[in-house]
């Protein structure tokens, strides 16, 4: 797969001007060497944990298992049914002791502490880890496991991950590559988003042959601890995490205006309301989309007075609030 592309010692204003505006994921090798957490991590396992308990607190935090046969795979039943694993709750404390007991085991159980905001999972912890690239109000979340591998996703968010122990390997796929990708159902999904079905460390290409366009346009990169990755807004990656104690630290952020609907409930709405029609018909909602809601002609509406531009005027709050009380008012109708 093509390596993604490296950079090293870049500040924010860089990565606002030349990283993000590219819209291409970037290695930040080094990004965050000096954090304590991150020596500690290098030191040892056990020097890693006591620095973690130094903020942990007794309160159980959301955990999700695997049996051993999963082989680390959070994913699907065979049927695609049900998920193969379960969720419950745990203490910190004995979770890392766990980690940490777990390490000389042939085959362990997959376990994991995911996206958890650091303030409440360690209470503390930011104050002494963090980074400058993104606004302080980003709360950064925690992902904390053993040799565990999370199936091919999106995010509706930008991310920026910090590796803090343990080596990581991500694969990455533009979000072009959907149809090539074999998304799996909507509604069942282990952690929100829809994953894709096809393996990408072991890709069956009789099953999936598609996918084989998808890792033509794949990027990957391995991850030491204090190395940081940033992807964009919708790549769809895949994660693997390859030591029997790793943990992660990222950044998500939205920079769309405040106040917006879901465009995920938009396109649940649009699966209902639009893809079972005549195909003329989706042809003639696909043009007045391109028209209205991408904008491909410009601005729709820039010969009407703003006093008439109703929801199609700018989406400031006035706007949004005018949007939400007209699609509130066509559902009722409906």
């Amino acid at each position: 797969m093509t390596p993604i592309r490296e950079v090293h010692g870049i500040d924010r204003a860089r990565f606002d001007a030349e990283i993000r505006a590219a819209g291409q994921p970037v290695v930040l090798r080094g990004l965050a060497a000096d954090w304590p957490v991150v020596c500690a991590a290098r030191d040892s396992d056990e020097a890693l944990v006591d620095y973690l308990k130094r903020f942990s607190h007794a309160e159980p935090v959301n955990a999700i298992v695997g049996a051993p046969e999963i082989e680390g795979r959070f994913f699907y039943t065979p049927d695609l049914s049900a998920l193969n694993f379960t969720r419950g709750r745990s203490p910190l404390a004995p979770f890392l002791d766990r980690l940490l007991r777990d390490r000389g085991a042939a085959r362990p159980f997959a376990i994991a502490v995911q996206s958890i905001p650091a303030p409440d999972l360690l209470p503390g912890f930011t104050g002494e880890n963090g980074i400058d690239l993104v606004d302080a109000t980003v709360v950064p979340r925690l992902w904390l496991g053993n040799a565990i591998r999370v199936a091919t996703h999106y995010d509706l968010m930008e991310n920026i991950g910090v590796v803090v122990a343990g080596r990581r390997r991500f694969t990455l796929f533009p979000p072009d590559q959907v149809g090539n990708l074999y998304m799996g159902p909507y509604e069942l999904t282990p952690a929100g988003t829809p994953v894709s079905l096809v393996d990408p460390d072991a890709p069956d290409l009789d099953r999936y042959p598609r996918f084989a366009e998808a890792l033509a346009h794949a990027q990957q990169a391995m991850l030491e601890p204090g190395d940081a990755l940033y992807i964009p807004f919708h790549w769809w990656h895949a994660v693997a995490s390859l030591a029997p104690v790793n943990v992660l630290c990222n950044y998500w952020w939205n920079p769309a205006p405040a106040g917006m609907a879901s465009p995920y409930d938009a396109l649940l709405l649009a699966l209902f309301s639009l893809r079972t029609l005549p195909e003329d018909q989706r042809a003639v909602w696909r043009t007045m989309f391109d028209h209205l809601v991408f904008q491909r002609d410009g601005d729709p509406v820039a010969h009407l007075p703003a006093a008439v531009q109703g929801v199609l005027g700018p989406a400031g709050p006035d706007g949004l609030e005018r949007m939400r009380a007209t699609l509130l008012q066509s559902l009722s109708a409906g």
